[in-house]
């Protein structure tokens, strides 16, 4: 096939462009300018997109023997993924960008391009696997990323390859350093690329401004200010501005947040237990919604959060119940459901979090509990 490599100047996507190769592919590289002012140097793990990274992208290529270009998608990826960002996290939801990327950016407009430049594929580093149009976990647990994936549709996985899913990463180090990839020792990138700083709460603070609001415990007690709702997620229990534990010396987390009012409201770890996740946007990998509910395996978050679960069709969402209770489960982020066989890695479907109802105490009504 004729294919692109997306080349972000590390060794994943390096090793999976040369395994394309390998595979006797017409294989050209392509690296992604997705910031309108890239730094010239990354900051260790931190920050993606630089010159040096375009740099690094360009010397594999080489090595590799293939063309090689450089994309501006900057507008696109500030308009996809920067400000739906932050418009969710204004609206007191926690997203992914990792996520939100690979939807609109990776598997969509580069890929749109990509067709439409006669390539069949876009080939990328990320750790999954995809047997027969089913996409699977990768071989190391550690480094999966069929969480982030599981937005796509099945027309989006026809054209997308994964080379690397199959094989641990220091086994791909080693590979590169085999192969001669100066990136073979490259360190990975760790928080959110366009936020380098690692300091999201500032980086939100200068896009949104200050919205002040009240920090309230369950029966609405004002136990501190904030400057936004910006600055929370669920389940959150550091950087709540609070003088101390809970009267009966417990911590408190983060259990509801209101960006109409600006209250956070806090509370302790038994409140965070949901059993019902409510979600919009459903993907189906297959292509089609299941006639009726079906047996899964729930994960809320990009590495843990599982849980076994129910998981029924409802319009363009759907409803989750679980079989045993997860915490920190947070609008905007998205709950992604496994097939329950013995292996655990066939991803199934997702949905984008709306909505959730917690494991109701003895004392308490349902209405009580679904707040």
């Amino acid at each position: 096939m004729r294919v692109l490599a997306a080349m972000s100047g590390g060794v994943d996507s390096a090793v999976a462009a040369a395994r394309a190769v390998d595979a006797g592919h017409e294989v050209v590289g392509v690296h992604l300018a997705l910031s309108a002012t890239p730094g010239t140097l990354r900051t260790g793990s931190r920050g993606c997109c630089s010159k040096e990274d375009a740099g690094d992208a360009r010397r594999a290529a080489d090595v590799l023997g293939i063309p090689f270009y450089v994309w501006d998608f900057a507008d696109r990826f500030k308009e996809d993924v920067i400000d739906d960002f932050v418009a969710a996290y204004a609206a007191g939801e926690t997203p992914n960008p990792c996520l939100r990327c690979n939807e609109k950016i990776k598997f969509s407009a580069l890929a749109d391009r990509a067709v439409a430049l006669g390539f069949d594929a876009v080939v990328t580093g990320h750790y999954a696997r995809l047997e027969d149009g089913v996409l699977r976990r990768a071989v190391d647990a550690d480094k999966d990323q069929s969480y982030v994936l599981a937005v796509l549709t099945a027309q989006q996985l026809s054209r997308a390859m994964f080379p690397v899913g199959d094989t641990p990463k220091p086994r791909i180090r080693a590979e590169a350093a085999e192969r001669g990839l100066a990136v073979a020792n490259k360190p990975d990138s760790h928080d959110i690329c366009f936020i380098p700083s690692g300091d999201t709460r500032a980086f939100l603070g200068a896009k949104i401004g200050i919205r002040p609001g009240a920090v309230v415990d369950a029966d609405g007690q004002v136990l501190a200010r904030h400057e936004g709702v910006h600055g929370f997620t669920i389940g959150q229990r550091k950087g709540l501005g609070l003088p101390g534990p809970a009267a009966d010396g417990k911590p408190r987390y983060v259990t509801g947040i209101d960006p109409d009012s600006g209250t956070v409201r806090v509370g302790s770890a038994e409140d965070l237990r949901v059993r019902t996740i409510e979600a919009e946007r459903a993907i189906w990998t297959s292509g089609s919604a299941p006639a009726g509910p079906i047996e899964c395996v729930a994960q809320v978050r990009a590495h843990g959060g599982t849980a076994p679960a129910v998981a029924e069709s409802v319009d363009d969402g759907l409803i989750v119940r679980l079989r045993e209770p997860l915490t920190g489960v947070a609008r905007g982020q998205a709950v992604v459901l496994y097939r329950p066989d013995p292996q655990g890695d066939e991803v199934i479907g997702s949905g984008t979090i709306s909505g959730t109802v917690r494991e109701p105490v003895a004392s308490e009504t349902g209405a009580e509990a679904a707040r």
